[in-house]
């Protein structure tokens, strides 16, 4: 594990550095509203989990809307929304004729694919060739499009736009880059409803919250909803792979950073380019950040199966960091688990 403190804490990066990006949202009373009105929105599970030295607390997002990670409070939100702004008394079917288009190492695409069949919309998921046939097919199943091009998750992305501007097809990416802001922070904004259940049961606050990232969009809006609930109180550790330190190495830097390595079994979490709203916000919220190695990701696993916590090495990166960190034993500790296991 390797382990840099945040020098920009409180203040947050440099607007220069930026290119605009807006701060993550904290407007959770907007997600609750417009999720309460689906019947598959229900609460996911606070447990706390032995055996991890410090009190741990687990929010668990493996049954997340039944598509098994907490991605499914993101882009199907934002096809809610869009649909609700166009007939708000009956939103299904309202975005006959739209396509929807994003890249997807993995639940973000179920997300657009599941949000776009209940609204009457087309998704079209592009996915690289380290991406599993087995998702492609859980797609399909969803009613997606998949289309494959790129050796990665960053050049599956540059299809997706790409597609996006040939065919007038709206692009849905969970990350932001300059000029694509809008879009993003809406995705971001879903995943407060995870957070303020978190906040409305978890009492008193943790001393510790560890979120994985990859692009940084979970991480980035809970640790926002964290602050503005619980303060400065909570040290908040952000948990990337070794193998693609994107916003490790930005905040190290002082400036969002492309960076190369080899594939991660995180793969979920195995994104080379951090979102610029989700830097700005963990550059502000975050305290420290750490990398894991695979074995780290891999090492938790039969534990986390053996409590019947069964996940893969994305979504428990932030368990496993714990297990290598060398937190006080009266820490109480927050992690989520963000995606059920595969196969």
């Amino acid at each position: 594990m390797q382990k840099v403190e945040n020098p920009w804490r409180g203040e947050g990066l440099p607007e220069k550095v930026l290119n605009g990006a807006p701060w993550p949202s904290i407007d959770a009373e907007a997600v609750r509203d417009l999720l309460g009105r689906c019947p598959a929105a229900k609460e996911t599970p606070l447990v706390r989990v032995e055996g991890f030295g410090p009190e741990l607390w687990v929010k668990d997002e493996r049954e997340r809307m039944g598509l098994g990670s907490f991605k499914a409070l993101g882009a199907a939100y934002v096809i809610a929304h869009d649909a609700a702004e166009l007939d708000k008394e009956t939103p299904e079917g309202a975005l006959d004729g739209r396509t929807y288009v994003t890249a997807s190492a993995g639940n973000h695409g179920l997300s657009v694919a599941a949000g776009a069949h209940v609204f009457g919309a087309r998704a079209v998921i592009y996915l690289s060739e380290q991406v599993p046939e087995t998702f492609a097919e859980r797609l399909r199943a969803k009613g997606a499009d998949v289309i494959r091009s790129g050796v990665d998750y960053e050049a599956s992305m540059v299809a997706a736009g790409r597609a996006a501007q040939d065919n007038d097809w709206i692009l849905l990416s969970d990350s932001s880059w300059p000029a694509y802001f809008d879009v993003p922070h809406r995705l971001m904004e879903g995943y407060l409803a995870m957070a303020a259940e978190v906040t409305g049961r978890m009492e008193p606050a943790p001393t510790h919250i560890l979120l994985q990232a990859g692009v940084g969009g979970m991480a980035g809006a809970t640790a926002a909803w964290f602050r503005h609930v619980w303060g400065d109180a909570p040290q908040i550790i952000v948990v990337e792979p070794e193998r693609a330190p994107a916003l490790y190495d930005s905040i190290r830097e002082g400036r969002p950073l492309e960076t190369n390595g080899e594939v991660s079994n995180m793969g979920r979490l195995d994104c080379k380019v951090p979102s610029l709203i989700a830097l700005k916000g963990l550059a502000r919220d975050a305290d420290a950040f750490v990398t894991i190695s695979d074995a780290e990701a891999a090492g938790v696993l039969s534990d986390l199966a053996d409590k019947g916590l069964s996940s893969t090495p994305s979504g428990a990166a932030g368990i496993a960091a714990l297990r290598a960190l060398d937190l006080p034993n009266d820490a109480r500790v927050l992690c989520i688990l963000s995606e059920e296991a595969e196969g």
